[in-house]
């Protein structure tokens, strides 16, 4: 099993036993802890010694959980991932639309990065430099983008999405929006990212609006 396979098996386990229940537990502390000393004394300084000590383990115990420190920020984005797949379900099996389905991510989706706005910083480096963990953080975008262009295909099929352009190029220009507004709200790191992630949505949805055909296009056809 690849390092990245074994952070998405773990970041989706749902304990049963006594044994599983404790092992996430310590999954947790160990993973909680990291992202706290990542935004309080950086990530080059934290050491895994510094994550087991911050989470009360045995310096081996990280080692059963995450192949590197740098596996925590994949944890991370597997997590929000974890969340985009629940909401699309959500969307998929109750028909919720997609317009209101996209003005609801911004709430669901912005949790994580306002409680620790460095890890987004973290996060967006790991995935240009590092090479450890860039070959995972690929996989995952590309699975997160497979999920927003199928998002894009319903509300197309649906009459809610324009339909003039394939579902994966409304889909990149999608993710191209959230990744540029994360990317620059990361320079303030401040209270404002849900309201800069639903004025994007605002006016990326000018874009992805259905088409309206004039009675002179009509006539034409």
């Amino acid at each position: 099993m690849s390092p990245g396979q074994i952070v998405n098996s773990l970041a989706h386990l749902h304990p049963t036993s006594r044994r599983e229940r404790h092992s996430a537990e310590r999954r947790e502390r160990l993973f909680r802890a990291a992202l706290d000393l990542f935004a309080r004394q950086g990530f080059e300084q934290t050491t895994v010694e510094d994550i087991t000590n911050a989470a009360d383990l045995g310096k081996g115990t990280f080692f059963n959980y995450f192949p590197s420190k740098e596996h925590i920020l994949l944890a991370f984005g597997e997590m929000q991932f974890g969340k985009l797949q629940a909401a699309f379900d959500e969307m998929r099996n109750a028909n919720i639309p997609v317009p209101a389905f996209l003005r609801s991510l911004g709430p669901r989706m912005t949790q994580e990065p306002i409680r620790n706005p460095a890890i987004i910083r973290l996060l967006l480096q790991a995935f240009l430099t590092n090479t450890s963990v860039r070959g995972p953080m690929l996989d995952l975008q590309r699975r997160v983008t497979a999920i927003h262009a199928e998002m894009i295909r319903i509300g197309q099929e649906r009459g809610e999405i324009r339909n003039d352009l394939p579902p994966e190029d409304l889909a990149l220009i999608f993710r191209q929006t959230i990744f540029g507004t994360l990317l620059i709200w990361t320079l303030q790191a401040d209270d404002t990212l849900l309201s800069r992630m639903e004025q994007a949505f605002e006016v990326l949805w000018t874009g992805l609006a259905p088409r309206r055909t004039s009675a002179l296009d009509a006539s034409a056809t």
